[in-house]
């Protein structure tokens, strides 16, 4: 990806990644402390190549984008955030790709703009109406910053432990004590209310007409399968969903190939590919 930059999105600064060119693909993170746009999604752009605009910000309260003043984050910050993100960087048609809190934003900001979005893929996502919060994702906003904290986070995450590898864990503990300070400020317990708040209604979610891809790992147990993505099949219009057996709550590490074939199919649809 490109040199990172800060673009001012209604008179706050806004750390984005960018690479390659051609139709635009936003991509927003999930929630756990320590995520940055680059750090989630950059393998994901490189095997993507150059013929697609890839937009990856820190979102508000994440990397080095700071939560705008008054402000303690929530979806209607950080979709708006995307939104006047895409604005000032002049783009006028997009499609978004989000993970777990990022697929609750990406569904949002479809609704909130219709005319701009053109096709969502939510990942692991969260927004299904009345989704609780489960015991992993409350044990994940609680992870204390450090190793120790980052090895019991990213060990939640995946189904194969062998994917929690030293490197790994020594590069989350570093981003989670980076970002400590703003992160702390965005799910303080009790968390439910936070989980509550990424939830869209039913009536937001039919009105979505983008067409939708839901992409979930069966062994989910961070934003499960039967809470998070089944619910939504009743509620959008335009919608298709993939279960990646074997798969735990981030199928971009967990199945990269499957999951870039999936994303580069959806995303390529009427151009061809």
């Amino acid at each position: 990806m490109t040199a990172p930059r800060t673009v001012v999105v209604e008179g706050s600064p806004v750390h984005v990644t960018e690479s390659g060119t051609g139709p635009a693909v936003l991509m927003l993170h999930g929630s756990g402390p320590g995520t940055t746009g680059s750090g989630a999604w950059a393998a994901t752009a490189q095997a993507l190549g150059t013929s697609w605009h890839v937009v990856a910000p820190d979102q508000a309260g994440f990397g080095r984008t700071p939560l705008p003043a008054g402000s303690r984050g929530g979806l209607r910050l950080w979709t708006e955030q995307a939104a006047g993100l895409m604005d000032a960087l002049d783009i006028g048609h997009y499609a978004v790709v989000g993970h777990s809190m990022g697929g609750a934003v990406a569904l949002a900001l479809a609704a909130a703009r219709p005319r701009q979005v053109t096709g969502v893929v939510a990942v692991s996502t969260m927004g299904a109406p009345g989704a609780p919060l489960s015991a992993e994702l409350d044990a994940i906003w609680a992870a204390p910053a450090g190793p120790a904290g980052a090895r019991d986070m990213l060990g939640r995450l995946v189904l194969d432990q062998a994917l929690v590898t030293e490197p790994a864990v020594a590069a989350r503990a570093a981003a989670m004590r980076a970002g400590a300070a703003a992160f702390a400020s965005l799910f303080p317990p009790p968390r439910a209310r936070w989980a509550d708040d990424l939830t869209l209604p039913a009536r937001t979610l039919a009105g979505i007409r983008a067409p939708v891809l839901l992409v979930h790992g069966a062994q989910d147990r961070v934003t499960p399968l039967t809470t998070a993505a089944l619910p939504l099949l009743g509620h959008l219009a335009d919608v298709r969903l993939h279960v990646l057996g074997r798969c735990g709550h981030v199928p971009a590490i967990e199945h990269p190939h499957d999951f870039r074939r999936l994303l580069s199919c959806f995303l390529g649809r009427g151009r061809g590919h």
